[in-house]
């Protein structure tokens, strides 16, 4: 009965507030020092396009790949990094680019030394007598 008593008490005190029901409003950033003029307080005009995208190097690309997933910016990183000859492999969801002409191709499979991008250690690595089968091939033409 006593621990009843000191629950109903304890709840007493921790009534929810008016403002506990208003919505959540969005933060909206207040920087109270000045800023230099070269650090744009918006990204360029241009940033989301195709020729922007092209720019950049893999490892931005792979970032943006891996980081922004769902969005028009990993849309334009998947096509500029098949612009560049990688490949995404939808078996191990990594990007394997040709080191060499491969040793052997057939119709459903090529086998050779490539390039890839270990996301997990975040660096590009080799692999020799590798056999990319084309049923994982991410063949997709993006327009």
């Amino acid at each position: 009965r006593n621990s009843q008593l000191a629950m109903l008490d304890s709840a007493c005190q921790h009534l929810p507030q008016a403002a506990d029901s208003e919505r959540v409003r969005p933060h909206l950033p207040h920087n109270p020092y000045p800023t230099p003029a070269h650090h744009h307080p918006h990204p360029p005009a241009h940033f989301d396009s195709f020729d922007f995208f092209q720019r950049l190097s893999p490892e931005t690309l792979f970032f943006i790949f891996y980081y922004q997933e769902g969005t028009r910016a990993q849309y334009l990183a998947a096509k500029a990094l098949k612009k560049q000859a990688w490949r995404f492999h939808t078996k191990y969801l990594m990007w394997f680019q040709r080191h060499e002409e491969p040793k052997t191709i057939t119709d459903e499979y090529e086998q050779g030394t490539y390039i890839y991008f270990d996301y997990e250690k975040w660096q590009q690595r080799k692999k020799e007598g590798f056999t990319f089968e084309y049923r994982f091939l991410e063949d997709k033409d993006l327009p």
